[in-house]
């Protein structure tokens, strides 16, 4: 919590008094002699006087200015958002709503739903914010935005000087966003557009989801299912499965049951079905995806297998289609191949990331937390009693029970919850 205030204060533009706080911090932690403490924290205020250093001074000290620019081009539109607190550029967000319209149509509808929702999360509003185009209904607006920020709020289009110089840079700013993101579109169209050629597609998949499995030596396997549409990555519809009840190390198994239990439910849902279905293996685990498919009755979903190369190089995988056993390999160049290792490797990076997340918590858990009836303190008095859980689990029945608190029935259910797990 006191790391969040201070983070909070920073962002705010309360650079100085932060550290102000964390000076004052250090030398109470010298004058205890926790000099590590003050070590830690001597070093943070040197970052935080580089990061003042490095931080563009673009206005007087005190002053708080949002500044909102827009740019339209081929049918989209991008708001950029400039913020200066206490005369400092503290960065800037770039928005691409769905719908367009003219600069005053979408400064209106960003200003009501940036700073006037009821959910709103950031820091104050300022009291001034400079926008590239004036609105229909500023009065109100102002009114609306004072009312809610406790002081009064100008909405200012017409501005000089210093002010000027940050509304050229935001509408910069915005022109460049959209030009990049109009790339990143076309650049995903043309390798959509490579993979139906690549696969022979009637069409482009509208959906398209990808299954990995990560464990360690067999231990803690999670399967990953990632979604992505003509726009890309779809995450909010990215799902991790906990495989439990299989052979350690069997990813056949482990594949199997993932997608199992997601298009079971898709089909108990009546959910939407990916066109396209891609599993990181080569045949094998594509057999397992075709035997599911088909014991749910699932159709019209196609199938294709990544299997890396035989010098598991990147550039060099090798792709099994559900109708044919004969592997195709694309150029390393080819987009369509670009766009297929992107999804694996997303689906990859998700699978690690669930894994390391699950064997992390299973690592910081006790395994005395496991055994019913054993407390807090009897789990400490055990430890402290035996000195660690190593000579904890090898205790016998009768060692265990001579400590405070622990009856014969108790100690057997430890002994026995060590002997068993260790088979």
């Amino acid at each position: 919590a006191h790391d969040v205030e201070l983070a909070t204060l920073f962002l705010d533009g309360k650079s100085s008094e932060v550290i102000e706080r964390l000076v004052a911090e250090m030398d109470v932690a010298a004058s205890k002699l926790e000099f590590e403490k003050a070590a830690r924290l001597r070093d943070q205020v040197t970052a935080l006087r580089r990061v003042q250093e490095r931080q563009y001074i673009t206005g007087r000290v005190g002053e708080n200015v949002d500044v909102v620019a827009t740019a339209e081009r081929d049918g989209a539109a991008c708001i950029q958002l400039l913020v200066i607190r206490d005369g400092r550029n503290l960065g800037n967000k770039a928005f691409f709503p769905q719908g367009t319209g003219d600069a005053a149509e979408l400064l209106d509808a960003f200003v009501s739903q940036y700073y006037l929702r009821e959910e709103r999360f950031g820091g104050e509003i300022p009291k001034e914010v400079i926008l590239s185009s004036a609105l229909a209904d500023k009065d109100l607006y102002e009114g609306l935005l004072a009312e809610r920020a406790g002081h009064k709020v100008t909405l200012s289009n017409r501005v000089r000087g210093e002010r000027a110089r940050w509304l050229d840079m935001a509408r910069h700013n915005a022109e460049i966003a959209l030009g990049n993101r109009l790339n990143s579109r076309a650049t995903l169209q043309s390798r959509f557009d490579a993979l139906c050629d690549a696969l022979e597609l009637d069409h482009i998949p509208n959906r398209m989801e990808c299954f990995d499995i990560s464990h360690t030596q067999g231990e803690l396997t999670v399967a990953s299912c990632v979604v992505f549409d003509i726009t890309g990555p779809v995450k909010s519809d990215y799902r991790r499965f906990n495989i439990e009840g299989i052979t350690p190390g069997d990813d056949y198994a482990a594949m199997h049951q993932a997608l199992t239990r997601r298009f079971s439910r898709l089909k108990r849902e009546d959910a939407r079905m990916p066109e396209l279905l891609i599993i990181d293996g080569g045949k094998g685990q594509l057999g397992q995806a075709r035997e599911v498919l088909r014991s749910l009755g699932v159709v019209d979903v196609r199938l294709v297998g990544v299997a890396k190369g035989s010098t598991r190089k990147p550039g060099l995988e090798q792709l099994f289609l559900d109708d044919d056993h004969q592997a195709i390999t694309l150029r390393a160049d080819s987009p369509a191949l670009h766009l297929i290792q992107h999804i694996r490797d997303e689906a990859h990076r998700f699978a690690i990331t669930g894994h390391r997340q699950r064997r992390e918590k299973a690592r910081g858990k006790s395994p005395l937390e496991a055994i019913p009836g054993l407390g807090p303190k009897r789990r400490q008095e055990l430890l402290k009693q035996f000195g660690g859980l190593q000579e904890l689990a090898r205790a016998g029945v009768e060692d265990l029970q001579r400590v405070k608190g622990i009856s014969r029935q108790l100690a057997e259910q430890i002994y026995n919850h060590f002997h068993q797990s260790s088979q």
